[in-house]
């Protein structure tokens, strides 16, 4: 066995591991009784620990030192990259921290889902002040190992190859640009009067159905994955198991519906990454902006696009007002458009539209920075978000910390530098569109009839399949024929709702 192949083998197994640990995570959000929550995090806690000594393995460095040696095809030289980018990555993690993370993580968000429905900031700060006290710690030996900040380390966690100097003039622009937009489209649409509601008291049952109905037109695979419940939507599971959830409101089924279409989005990138590569980094979806680019292409590009809407909306109405009228105009593709492009400022990032959407991104981005560097501690979160909500959004979260900085599940599992790559997503895919509309004339008129086929192929080809055989602004270039550019998603924002 050569050393590329010794590589492929050993993070075959590491691959296997990860399968476990991923099924395990979902079990942990989505089945697990809470009073197995202690034993739970014991024993994830241990897998972590093992899989970071598979992924430091001090044969690796050797291994790839002789694979580099090797006749390599694009794929495996792309391959031979990642791991090494991994590993220096892996080795400047101390044992002792992994298992530390794992088990404060995996505390924190069955802590969450309590605390946050009694609004009890008080008996949650502790669990977030040991989490930001281990992701600065995680921060500082990324950040030596790397070269970079310990801020803009935990960004690469997440997206490799984007940086705050990246960012910083991006949401620069948009914190500019956006207050514009909300007031225009507001003022427009409180002229155009408001549309009617859609009738509350939706079954669950019925939501669940009309969920898998629109997965399945957006080429969910049920034969390798599936839809559940969480307390807060995601996309989960492993490679060949990919577990999606929602959560249900019997009074605002689209909630729940646009929350099945965003993880849908990030289920198609994982069922059709490279077959050949699925057990291997090159395999792996270029990180997480990208991810996110493909939930939000599918929730924001797709689902609340007329042409869109105005397919789903006889299914809509098929499976929760089977009694109704065609014609009845609450339940008509005009209703359902108006509903899903409302723009109103709101508490709640998960159901925010998609012109206040990144307000709450930056809000949480520029308090990870300072909670990161120190300039801003735990205690200071509720002021802080409080200031910043009424700054960006006009709106007030005082004292109310389950709809202010209690209401995501990303600080208490200790997914810091994570959220900036919400935006980052949105801005992919608004270009992505862009591109699309561009090498396929006709594309709306195909997707109002509820042929997806063209816009799946052409993700496939350009996104999906490539896996990390490049890096982001590669991939863009690649796929759009620039890098990662706001141009297109404020052009796609002023056409839709201007």
């Amino acid at each position: 066995m050569n050393a590329y192949q010794s590589l492929e083998a050993h993070f075959r197994e590491i691959a296997n591991f990860q399968h476990a640990s991923g099924i395990l995570d979902w079990d942990n959000a989505a089945m697990m009784p809470s009073g197995s929550a202690d034993v739970r995090a014991r024993a994830m806690a241990s897998l972590s620990v093992h899989i970071h000594k598979l992924a430091t393995d001090p044969h690796i460095p050797d291994w790839v030192a002789g694979a580099k040696d090797e006749s390599l095809d694009q794929w495996q030289a792309a391959n031979v990259r990642e791991i090494e980018r991994a590993f220096v990555m892996n080795a400047a993690m101390p044992t002792d921290l992994v298992e530390a993370l794992s088990k404060a993580a995996s505390e924190g968000e069955q802590a969450w889902r309590s605390l946050r429905a009694e609004n009890n900031w008080t008996d949650f700060k502790p669990y977030l002040d040991t989490i930001f006290q281990l992701c600065r710690e995680q921060g500082s030996a990324l950040g030596d190992a790397l070269g970079k900040s310990p801020y803009d380390a935990l960004i690469a966690l997440y997206q490799p190859g984007i940086d705050s100097k990246d960012i910083d003039p991006i949401f620069a622009d948009l914190k500019a640009f956006l207050p514009g937009v909300v007031g225009a489209a507001v003022e427009r649409q409180n002229a155009a009067g408001k549309p009617p509601l859609v009738p509350a008291g939706i079954s669950i049952e019925s939501q669940r159905a009309l969920g898998i109905s629109t997965m399945e037109t957006l080429g969910f695979d049920f034969n390798r994955g599936r839809l559940d419940v969480s307390h807060h939507p995601f996309c989960g599971g492993a490679t060949g198991d990919v577990r999606i959830t929602t959560r249900y409101d019997e009074d605002s089924f689209l909630d729940s519906l646009q929350g099945v279409i965003h993880e849908t989005g990030h289920a198609l990138y994982e069922q059709n990454r490279p077959q050949a590569y699925l057990d291997q980094p090159v395999g792996e979806a270029m990180g997480m902006a990208m991810h996110e680019s493909q939930s939000l292409f599918m929730e924001m590009q797709l689902a609340r696009s007329a042409e869109f809407i105005e397919h789903l909306a006889p299914l809509i109405r098929q499976q929760l007002a089977p009694s109704v009228s065609p014609s009845d105009e609450q339940w008509s593709a005009r209703t359902l458009h108006a509903l899903s492009t409302r723009v109103e400022p709101g508490l709640i990032r998960v159901n925010a539209d998609e012109c206040t959407y990144p307000a709450h991104v930056i809000l949480r981005y520029e308090m990870e920075q300072q909670l990161i560097a120190g300039g801003l501690e735990v205690s200071d979160i509720p002021d802080a978000w409080d200031a910043s909500m009424q700054d960006m959004l006009g709106l007030s979260t005082a004292g109310d910390y389950k709809d202010g900085c209690m209401q995501d599940v990303h600080w208490p599992s200790a997914s810091i530098g994570y959220f900036p790559t919400y935006t980052l997503g949105a801005i992919a895919a608004a270009q992505f569109k862009a591109a699309i509309d561009r090498d396929i004339p006709g594309v709306d008129a195909q997707i109002a009839s509820g042929d997806l086929s063209a816009t799946k192929a052409w993700l496939k080809d350009k996104i999906w399949s490539q896996g990390s055989l490049y890096g982001m602004q590669d991939l863009m270039i690649r796929a759009t024929g620039k890098a990662l550019d706001v141009g297109d998603f404020k052009a796609h924002l002023q056409r839709r709702y201007l």
